[in-house]
């Protein structure tokens, strides 16, 4: 890859407005990355994008992917990222919006187009010559902006979910293991995945 990790820059604009940064994300960028996603994809508002947010995926992705997770400066403050990944699949290499987040401090000054135009050229230096991005339908304005991007085609895509503790089967297992953990004084710890 061709990249540098220098920050891409823009001078002040005339109206004396700050000047955005867009570098690599550094190690110390993952907790602020992370509390700031955590900030913008709530369950009151995207409960599908939030059960998948967590500081996992930020670090995952980190480890994996770190000349396509990006962030946005202002005046040294984090203003935004953007988290992708290159997938290839026989002689295809696609290009993945995973996440995109901008804070609403720094909203409407362009600083998710500058993330995710600079995401797609890294890709596009990678081979990737198809890009695709997810998100909810209900979230009109990530449409939106997709869009006027040129990202088309949209499918909608169905989440099941089930409450295991209402379930007439797996609530019974659920109390059982409960119960099983008490009498024996400990606690199965959670599994992350």
């Amino acid at each position: 890859m061709n990249s540098s990790s220098e920050p891409e820059t823009e001078p002040p604009t005339a109206n004396g407005s700050s000047s955005v940064f867009i570098r690599e994300m550094g190690v110390d960028d993952i907790a602020p990355v992370y509390h700031l996603g955590e900030s913008l994809f709530t369950s009151d508002l995207y409960p599908y994008l939030y059960r998948i947010w967590d500081e996992w995926e930020v670090i995952g992705l980190y480890n994996t992917d770190a000349e396509f997770c990006l962030v946005a400066e202002v005046d040294g403050q984090l203003a935004g990222f953007v988290l992708g990944t290159i997938i290839s699949k026989a002689s295809w290499v696609y290009g993945y919006i995973i996440w995109l987040g901008v804070s609403p401090a720094f909203q409407r000054r362009r600083i998710a187009d500058k993330l995710v135009d600079k995401l797609v050229e890294r890709m596009v230096e990678e081979g990737a010559r198809i890009m695709y991005v997810d998100t909810d339908p209900a979230n009109l304005p990530a449409m939106k902006f997709f869009n006027r991007k040129g990202f088309g085609n949209a499918r909608k895509h169905v989440f099941l979910s089930m409450n295991l503790t209402k379930h007439e089967y797996y609530g019974r297992l659920i109390a059982y293991e409960r119960d099983k953990s008490e009498r024996e004084g400990t606690r199965r710890p959670r599994r992350r995945q």
